[in-house]
């Protein structure tokens, strides 16, 4: 492999590690804030030990997305200092305000948060929770509207070879960052709920007295009601996204179908195996018109297909191959698809447990929560590798082209070694979260935790 492959495997594989834990950040800081505002509304001491239960497993994933994140800005500015060079007037300012706005509001106030429990009266530090809450999706709206430019750019003229900022304005009123936050929002709220319920299912199985019991259950509860709520609309907001892809970048969805030619009405693919050199079906299943009524909520209107558009982008951009690999982006939106449909099934059999007060008693139920916090996780990567492998062979929709952006002064040496050692390194922090998580998600629920000092040390053991 040269260094364009090196550096394009590097920055998957370091992106796709950070992002196990930036949707778990964003969920679970949401639901312990919901626990401690329940905690200060019926001084029910249950959902103080469950925030604080649950805001020590988020203190460890909060470190550990931390410390993955780093990277991301170092490969920025060496393995792609090209398309730095390019973009830099632009990604400036939305990764400056995010580091040092969000990112500092929520690391500031998770601090008070971890130090102030007694020194905070309760209602001031659910507040601070709260605020920990406004900057973790602050975060990751400054992210997405950096993200969201190389999907659909805008508000940018070309100078000198470069893309400059002309309108600030134009990045936050993006089309694509409108259909993207919200999804990734309720991505985020789906994989805390999962993450909540399988560890409260694992700890019911095993603990049999009430006041765990009744911890669990409670956790459960909290859990349950997220995960449906954050399942349903994370469909929801995938189909509005998928139906702005159709306008803004068709190749992506016709990737995605294996629509190898125009199709008015469009069917929608429930199985297809194709011959990507070929450009064309060796065996489909495919369900007439649904395609069509996906994209546009009516029967009829014109699906485009890869082999159309690939003349289409010839005549546009010039001779090159703008198809980008059909197998990942056909597989991968079936993976995000098909974890997403268990999640909303698995989510609505256990309110209907609940509702008839049998969740604790359906052990079979309860064994299968545990492995079900692998959905989101499914989903949310095979996701991202659909956003982002689709929108090939482009780096930036429409404006350069990937193999454009990788740096001309790092050698493919530099690359495989650092390669190897992130590689290994990430492998060695799974292990220590996974270690962590385990542990923690195990320790009794009956007294009353300390927090402060017990929290910081294990912020540090985390790092």
């Amino acid at each position: 492999m040269d260094a364009l492959d090196l550096a394009r495997w590097q920055f998957g594989i370091t992106t796709v590690y950070h992002f196990f834990f930036v949707p778990l950040t964003l969920g679970l800081s949401l639901l312990v804030a919901v626990m401690e505002t329940l905690y200060v509304r019926t001084d029910n001491p249950v959902y103080k030990r469950m925030t604080q239960f649950w805001g020590r497993l988020f203190l460890i994933n909060f470190a550990m997305g931390v410390a993955t994140g780093i990277v991301q800005e170092f490969q920025f500015g060496m393995n792609w200092s090209e398309y730095s060079r390019f973009v830099g007037d632009i990604f400036g300012a939305p990764l400056a305000i995010e580091a040092l706005l969000a990112f500092f509001l929520e690391s500031t106030f998770l601090g008070i948060w971890i130090f102030g429990w007694e020194k905070l009266g309760k209602r001031l530090h659910c507040v601070v929770m709260w605020l920990v809450v406004l900057g973790s999706n602050i975060s990751a709206f400054w992210i997405l509207v950096a993200n969201s430019f190389m999907q659909e750019p805008g508000g940018f003229v070309i100078r000198n070879g470069r893309a400059e900022m002309t309108d600030f304005s134009a990045l936050l009123t993006n089309p694509n960052l409108w259909v993207q936050f919200p999804h990734v929002i309720m991505g985020g709220l789906a994989t805390a709920a999962f993450f909540i319920l399988g560890i409260s299912a694992f700890n019911l199985l095993r603990k049999k007295d009430d006041a765990s019991r009744d911890f669990y259950l409670k956790s459960a509860q909290i859990g349950l009601i997220a995960g449906i709520i954050g399942s349903v609309l994370v469909a929801m907001t995938g189909h509005t996204q998928a139906q702005h892809m159709v306008a803004t970048q068709p190749m992506k969805m016709a990737a995605a179908e294996a629509l190898w030619n125009n199709e008015d009405p469009a069917s929608f693919s429930i199985f297809t195996i194709g011959n990507e050199k070929n450009r064309d079906d060796v065996f489909a299943i495919r369900i007439p018109d649904l395609l069509s009524v996906l994209s546009y909520n009516q029967f009829g209107g014109q699906v485009k297909g890869i082999n159309d558009l690939q003349a289409e982008y010839v005549a546009k951009y010039g001779p090159g191959d703008y198809v980008p690999p059909v197998w990942i982006t056909y597989w991968s939106f079936r993976g995000m698809v098909g974890a997403g449909v268990l999640m909303i099934v698995l989510a609505l059999y256990g309110l209907f447990l609940l509702w008839k007060g049998k969740l604790a008693d359906r052990r079979r139920y309860l064994i299968l929560l545990p492995f079900a916090i692998a959905l989101p996780y499914i989903a949310n990567t095979a996701g991202w590798i659909m956003t982002e492998i689709g929108r090939q062979p482009w780096v930036v929709q429409g404006l350069m082209k990937t193999e454009a952006g990788v740096s001309t002064t790092v050698g493919t040496g530099a690359v495989l070694i650092s390669l190897i050692v992130f590689t290994l390194l990430y492998g060695v922090l799974a292990v220590a979260d996974v270690v962590l998580m385990l542990k923690f998600s195990k320790v009794p629920t009956e007294p009353t935790l300390a927090g402060g000092e017990d929290d910081a040390k294990l912020l540090v053991s985390a790092y």
